[in-house]
């Protein structure tokens, strides 16, 4: 179980730094805006936006490496924990507000790594 929480966590912790790849440095390529369905004077009014939120997204990440690499487990599931529910409730909120994938892409893969966090 605890392998199983690691690959998770990690897995978690590497779609918020694409994310993050995504919303500060591929916002207003083709490719960036092909994936946010946003035209290219949409995208250059929301860069600094978007910039903003990758750079949040990328403090997830480093929140999630930072426990898993320095406090491990047992140690490290209270801040795992913590920065899986931030990404719950972010996914959630984003879903609610912007568009519903977001559940899926970005709660739902957070949700299912708390439970093996809490059984390793």
């Amino acid at each position: 179980m605890r392998t199983a929480a690691i690959v998770l966590v990690g897995l978690v912790a590497v779609l918020h730094v694409w994310f993050l790849v995504l919303e500060m440095f591929l916002w207003k390529t083709p490719f960036g805006r092909k994936v946010f369905g946003t035209s290219a004077d949409d995208a250059a009014k929301m860069a600094t936006l978007a910039a903003n939120q990758g750079l949040y997204n990328g403090f997830l990440a480093t929140g999630l490496i930072f426990a898993l690499v320095h406090d491990g487990f047992p140690a490290g599931r209270p801040t795992v924990s913590f920065f899986l529910a931030c990404v719950v409730i972010a996914g959630v909120y984003g879903a609610l507000t912007v568009n519903r994938k977001i559940l899926f892409i970005q709660a739902l893969p957070a949700a299912l790594a708390l439970l093996p966090v809490w059984l390793a």
